[in-house]
């Protein structure tokens, strides 16, 4: 299948997708980029945002992805992200109760690093949270 790519996506406990497809369009730490087949090589850093997955005759998938790497070789795309959610599976209020946790925690925080581990959360539950 000369015109599709293996797409990987991997969490650190499983693979939640292996399969050949159209194209991936992944939120990079430089901008949103497109994966086809021959592309070129490169590794880039992933930021919190919505992954797609084209692949022709299915419904595009949507995937919010809290960072992570991609590896992109010619006919390979690999993204390791430490959380994947499909996008119709985000719950609003979950969203929101987690977001009010965090930015309480923040207040109680008893170090500049804890503040800042909680800040780096808060930021992406904020951006999960634009999506749903």
């Amino acid at each position: 299948m000369a015109d599709k790519i293996a797409f990987e996506l991997v969490s650190p406990d499983h693979l939640l997708i292996s399969e050949d497809v159209d194209m991936i369009v992944i939120p990079g730490g430089e901008g949103d980029f497109g994966v086809l087949v021959g592309h070129q090589p490169m590794i880039s850093t992933v930021r919190p945002g919505i992954l797609e997955v084209e692949k022709a005759g299915a419904e595009n998938r949507r995937i919010f992805v809290n960072g992570g790497f991609a590896e992109i070789t010619g006919d390979r795309c690999a993204v390791m992200t430490e959380e994947a959610v499909p996008v119709e599976e985000l719950d609003r209020a979950n969203l929101e109760q987690r977001i009010k946790d965090a930015e309480e925690d923040i207040q109680e925080a008893r170090s500049d690093l804890e503040r800042h581990l909680i800040d780096l959360k808060l930021a992406t539950l904020r951006e999960t949270l634009q999506v749903v």
